[in-house]
């Protein structure tokens, strides 16, 4: 029989007298835990604790997720320390209640779980998963400038290990169902369709879990914490400053100071994520936070349904945005003029599948399947977007576009990765340059989220709006840019290396102008990310934004010689 006094839990009691707690947030696409809801579960929890079933299962009535964690704009009206220990008490206090049932406790996870979500189920005695690539498990908070507050900093440590669980904590990684069960956060991982059976079978039989390697529970040790501790500031520092992000460095220290005392590590937990929440950091990462989720929200206008991608270039770009293609699950072509480019980008894009998928030898099967050399540029008959990365060369790329026009299918658009030139100055050689747009890809593609979508005086609405899905559909951030000189990115990042470049003709070392960028919490200097750019990439850039903006360059840039391209000379 199922309850329906709540607005955003359901409860099943079925013949194994196993109670089934169904979450299924009220006018939401995914489950949050908002404050209603966490109190709606408490009660629920309460009630069942005066009338134990013989087990009670989590589970999500979403079609593709568990739990997104806790509701985020909840977390920006706390105003001050007191309203933030208000917030995680509340939290701790579900938690606490979940963990001390007197009846066996199974989380049930498909799809996304995360934050809060990840912290309900690390309260529960068993989680269980379904295998499906849709199944993603992260406790990302550390992105938000705090990390897990509602108990999740002592308990995954103490099913995981301290190794396992801070790696987790510590980069905000998703982890995949299959890496979820080896770092032993799930305890078992199945099919979908046996999701219920395997619950049933933890729910009555309530096997033994295996306890920690002796090895890992050692790292716990109160002699032995402090030379971990030490190595993981160490590489949290390679990346982050604690002036900057004070949140893995609270981590950190509150692991090595209580790792053995859980109970009072849940208090500290409390206090010391209450203290974070309030700082600058976690309202700025909050605030980009927001604005990430509304990049996502672009392109949702129309359905771009993509069955085909031909990339033209098998350049480090061109090579990088088709392994991307082809590890978000697309069908693609890459084309270049020397086969003997095309083998390199090939073989590049291995080392590209591996990196992603690991040891996943199916998932990197099926990329090099999907991912194809296309030395004549068949594939761009049959594709719904067209790609082009080749070199910054105005008239080239134009002759290469009335050359293909007449090859692209109808509806077909086709997408220039240029990093400087105005659509405007390529488009007017197409009988239809409305289907032109910009798809700019940063590098390393595979790292970098941002793609810039830009949009001409003539492209057409339509195009646009399938560019801003297609950039969505393959894990980007698609941002709509005018047509300008250097879009947006390159704007606004020239000119501060021009600056720094001017102050190197001035006398001043690189290493100077270095280090006062990182001081201020950039992640590398300007000079250095130069080099790492491409010196000709940025004298190029620079040379156009000089010519719209009467910007003078330095002289260091104007006599760069050609040879001279930086890193990857």
């Amino acid at each position: 029989m199922i309850a329906n006094d709540y607005q955003h839990w359901k409860i099943e009691t079925d013949y194994n007298h196993i109670c089934w707690l169904h979450f299924d947030m009220k006018d939401s696409r995914a489950n949050l835990l908002s404050q209603e809801a966490i109190g709606e579960l408490n009660g629920i929890l309460q009630s069942l604790e005066k009338s134990p079933p013989k087990a009670i299962v989590l589970v999500s009535d979403k079609t593709d997720s568990f739990v997104f964690g806790a509701d985020i704009k909840e977390f920006t009206t706390l105003d001050n320390r007191r309203q933030a220990l208000a917030f995680l008490r509340n939290g701790h206090a579900l938690m606490d209640r979940l963990a001390a049932m007197p009846c066996t406790t199974v989380s049930m996870i498909h799809g996304i779980c995360m934050g809060g979500g990840t912290e309900l189920s690390l309260a529960c005695d068993y989680i269980i998963a379904s295998d499906d690539r849709k199944t993603k498990i992260a406790l990302p908070e550390i992105k938000l400038g705090i990390f897990p507050g509602f108990g999740g900093s002592v308990r995954s440590v103490q099913r995981c290990g301290p190794l396992a669980a801070m790696n987790m904590m510590l980069t905000g990684r998703a982890l995949s169902a299959r890496a979820a069960k080896k770092i032993r956060l799930l305890d078992e991982i199945v099919p979908q369709r046996q999701l219920r059976t395997a619950a049933e079978h933890y729910a009555l039989k309530a096997p033994p879990r295996k306890p920690l390697p002796w090895h890992t529970r050692l790292l716990n040790n109160v002699l032995l914490r402090p030379l971990v501790a030490a190595q993981m500031r160490k590489q949290v520092a390679q990346k982050a400053k604690p002036e900057h992000y004070p949140a893995p460095y609270a981590l950190i220290k509150l692991w090595q100071q209580y790792a053995d005392k859980p109970q009072r590590m849940l208090k500290e937990e409390i206090l010391t994520v209450a203290d974070l929440a309030t700082t600058p950091t976690a309202r700025n990462l909050v605030r980009v936070f927001f604005l990430q989720e509304q990049l996502k929200s672009q392109g949702k206008q129309l359905n771009f349904d993509v069955e085909h991608v031909h990339v033209i270039g098998g350049g480090i770009m061109g090579g990088d945005i088709a392994a991307w293609c082809a590890i978000q699950g697309y069908s693609v072509t890459v084309q270049d003029q020397s086969p003997e480019q095309l083998a390199k980008t090939i073989e590049r894009a291995q080392y590209s599948f591996k990196k992603k998928f690991k040891r996943d030898r199916r998932a990197i099967r099926d990329a090099n399947d999907r991912l194809m050399a296309d030395h004549r540029g068949v594939g761009i008959h049959r594709a719904d977007i067209v790609i082009e990365a080749i070199f910054e060369d105005r008239e080239v790329k134009r002759k290469l576009y009335a050359d293909i026009e007449p090859k692209m299918k109808a509806g077909a658009i086709l997408a220039t990765n240029t990093s400087s030139i105005r659509l405007e100055d390529l488009s007017d050689c197409l009988n239809d340059p409305g289907r032109l747009v910009g798809l700019h890809f940063f590098n390393p593609v595979a790292l970098m989220p941002l793609v810039e979508i830009i949009h001409g005086e003539q492209s057409d609405e339509t195009a646009v709006q399938k560019a801003l899905a297609f950039g969505r559909n393959i894990g980007k951030l698609p941002l709509d840019v005018k047509s300008s000189p250097g879009f947006l990115v390159n704007r606004i990042l020239m000119p501060y290396i021009v600056e720094a470049v001017t102050m190197l003709d001035e006398g001043i070392p690189p290493e100077v102008i270095d280090r006062a960028a990182t001081d201020f919490g950039m992640p590398m200097g300007p000079i250095e990310l130069a080099d790492a750019v491409g010196l000709d990439i940025c004298k190029h850039v620079a040379e156009i934004l000089s010519e719209a903006l009467s910007m003078e360059l330095p002289a260091n840039l104007k006599s760069l010689p050609k040879d001279r391209l930086g890193k990857k000379s």
